[in-house]
């Protein structure tokens, strides 16, 4: 549910308008499928207790439609060949409404409901005592869980003609469907269209987009409208003013497309479906929602600033960074110490506490590893690939600035240094939102890194989200935000995916393997084995999986690393073949990942086996090989997602070679590992 529009689960009496497009076809035929599919809608909600009330054009629509047929077959060729006459309006709405009735009644009695039918025109309002009346027969109607379905009167009303004239109490069905629900008290009006809601500029036009919420005071004025319903009275323009009227005196309001198949159940369950109008958005923006914007606005604005500057200007505030770390090294501490505590009173599991926690001896890496950073070639304006295109015209492809990225990440302190760090090097803007249970070691690294940025860039650079309930606006934010990251569970990644138009670069799960070949130095398998588990389980990029080759089973050396393993704290569990040779318990699922002292180990034929496996249960992640046969690490690195991946890297050692994908892990025995500062695999 839209936190904007949880409201709305509290309504009850609901006015439902269903504009003639929707009701009818482009030929000017009545349109079965999207009626029957209205009327199931409303029957579940009648179902549930929902009040339903229905307003429905048409009537015109579908009288002309039959009137002009029936003119036709009684035409004889001469009649055909003179100018088509216009059709009196009247006589279309007299002749389409019972045709329109009759269809309702055969719809809803197919689902066992009744319905109603009540004609009305703008002289009828003028009566209190008709007003009065009309309330107590919907209220009776209501009562006995039939659906009223009301239309105008278009034959026997008194303006000029039913599409040209717009005076009176109300001027088309639109309005008639604001005017009933403030005169039956609805909770909520939904406002059917033949598109998904109100947008900027006609949907049909390239730099268009659809406005989830009306906002007088910002959209009046600056949307541009497209040409009126093609059989309709008003298009988009009769229904904003009639959803602005009904707004304003109360009663909210959502216009949507009718051509969904269940678009008013999405309302009614709070979705951010349509265009919304209430209340409290034309008093202003809510809250939470102008917050958000205006952070990612400032973040955007000083990403320009900090792009004018040179590469030494960024190179010193990363240096000032990390001096600023290193001297506020206690505080964090304090501050993180305090995060774990309360983690640990709260029951939190032993991954989640490893991540939340800052080990001696971190801050210290971090700073380090900032400096290194510094130093790095310059990544802004790398000239990527060049071409001549013409005589003296050369074409120049090179890096630049993505803009303005959300990184949404869970229970790692450490990941927002490494990110602003990242961010400020390539010239980003950044807005980071952190889990709940590292709020303090969150919050006291963004004050560090953001009072060492200069006053010429903005501390706006990097902005901290403090609240959960601020993701869903910042997620609507497409046009200030250019990349959202989510760093976390899988959970976490597909939630996001899911609600944004933004571009998302995620990877759910950190299932990664290591393929222990036949060739294998077992000294060096051991080392890279339990460093790859045991450095940092809690990592997504630890070892979660251990395919061995079925030789080192026969002759024992699979043994001396599992009991090295076991002896290091580590839980095994097999797949068939292992739990059987190594008799330990069967794993539950190969596609898990333990983020703990735990691993799954498997048996396999050989490489081709173990890329089979890959294949099957992993996540596209981090993979590795350890071989001493050139020949059978290149088949891994070739064929081991490839695609996904791009290729391998391959380090020689003076004993032997280590092959894995993304970067080098470990080499011979006295070289030091390579990659993050923790020394794991990437």
């Amino acid at each position: 549910m839209d936190p904007e529009r949880e409201f709305i689960k509290d309504a009850k009496r609901i006015v439902v308008k269903v504009g003639t497009a929707v009701v009818t076809r482009s030929d000017g035929r009545l349109a079965v499928g999207r009626l029957g599919s209205l009327c199931e809608q409303l029957k579940d909600l009648n179902c549930r207790s929902y009040e339903i009330i229905l307003v429905t054009s048409g009537a015109v629509g579908v009288g002309r439609q039959r009137l002009r047929y029936r003119r036709l077959i009684n035409s004889s060729f001469a009649d055909l060949q003179q100018p088509e006459e216009e059709l009196d309006g009247k006589a279309c709405a007299a002749v389409g409404q019972s045709g329109l009735m009759a269809l309702y009644d055969v719809l809803f009695s197919q689902l066992d409901v009744s319905s109603s039918q009540l004609l009305v025109t703008d002289r009828d309002f003028k009566d209190p005592e008709f007003r009065m009346q009309l309330s107590e027969t919907v209220n009776s109607l209501l009562d006995l869980k039939v659906i009223p379905i009301f239309n105008e009167n278009d034959s026997i009303s008194t303006r000029r003609a039913p599409y040209e004239d717009s005076s009176g109490i109300f001027w088309d069905n639109d309005s008639l469907a604001a005017l009933l629900a403030l005169e039956l008290k609805a909770d909520l009006l939904v406002l059917l269209s033949d598109v998904a809601g109100l947008y900027s500029a006609p949907p049909s036009e390239a730099h268009s987009k659809l406005i989830y919420t009306y906002v007088k005071e910002t959209h009046q004025g600056t949307i541009t409208f497209g040409d009126k319903s093609r059989v309709g009275r008003g298009g988009m323009t009769a229904k904003v003013k009639a959803a602005v009227c009904a707004a304003s005196s109360g009663t909210p309001v959502v216009i949507t497309s009718g051509f969904g198949t269940d678009n008013i159940i999405k309302v009614i369950q709070g979705e951010r479906v349509g265009t919304l109008f209430h209340q409290h958005a034309i008093l202003g923006c809510p809250r939470k929602q102008v917050g958000a914007r205006e952070m990612a606005v400032a973040a955007r604005e000083c990403s320009r600033r900090l792009q004018g500057l040179s590469s030494q200007d960024r190179r010193k505030f990363l240096l000032d960074i990390a001096d600023a770390l290193d001297a506020n090294e206690k505080l964090i501490t304090v501050e993180n110490e305090a995060d774990v505590a309360a983690a640990q009173q709260a029951g939190y599991d032993k991954s989640l506490l490893s991540r939340l926690t800052l080990k001696p001896g971190k801050i210290s890496s971090l700073s380090k590893s900032i400096r290194v950073l510094a130093d790095m070639e310059e990544p802004i304006g790398y000239v990527l690939k060049r071409t001549e295109i013409a005589d003296g015209l050369v074409l120049d492809k090179t890096s630049c600035p993505l803009g303005v990225l959300l990184i949404v990440f869970e229970s790692r302190p450490d990941a927002l240094v490494q990110i602003a760090s990242l961010a400020i090097r390539s010239g980003n803007g950044l807005l980071l939102k952190g889990g709940k249970e590292a709020m303090r070691s969150n919050a006291i690294l963004h004050k560090v890194i953001t009072e060492a940025i200069p006053d010429k860039v903005g501390k706006n650079l990097i902005g901290l989200v403090s609240s959960r309930e601020e993701i869903p606006y910042l997620l609507k934010l497409d046009d200030v935000i250019d990349l959202v990251i989510p760093r976390g569970s899988n959970k976490l990644v597909s939630q996001i995916k899911e609600s944004t138009k933004i571009p998302v670069l995620g990877h759910a799960d950190g299932i990664c393997h290591i393929y222990l070949d036949k060739s294998a130095n077992m000294d060096k398998a051991k080392r890279i084995v339990l460093d790859a588990k045991i450095d940092y389980p809690a990592a997504c990029n630890a070892m979660e999986t251990l395919l061995v080759h079925e030789n080192l089973l026969k002759n024992g050396e699979l043994n001396e690393l599992t009991l090295e393993l076991k002896n290091q704290g580590v839980t095994l569990y097999g797949g068939p073949r292992a739990t059987a040779a190594l008799d330990i318990p069967g794993a539950r699922s190969f596609h898990h990942e333990y983020n703990s002292m735990s691993c799954t180990v498997e048996i396999v034929d050989d490489v081709h086996s173990a890329i089979a496996h890959i294949h099957c249960h992993g996540s596209a992640h981090t993979d590795c090989i350890i071989a001493e046969d050139p020949v059978v690490a290149e088949v891994f690195l070739r064929q081991v997602d490839r695609i996904l991946r791009g290729s391998g890297q391959v380090v020689n050692g003076d004993k032997g070679v280590v092959y894995t994908h993304r970067t080098l892990h470990l080499k011979s025995q006295d070289s030091q590992h390579h990659g993050l500062p923790n020394g794991k695999p990437r």
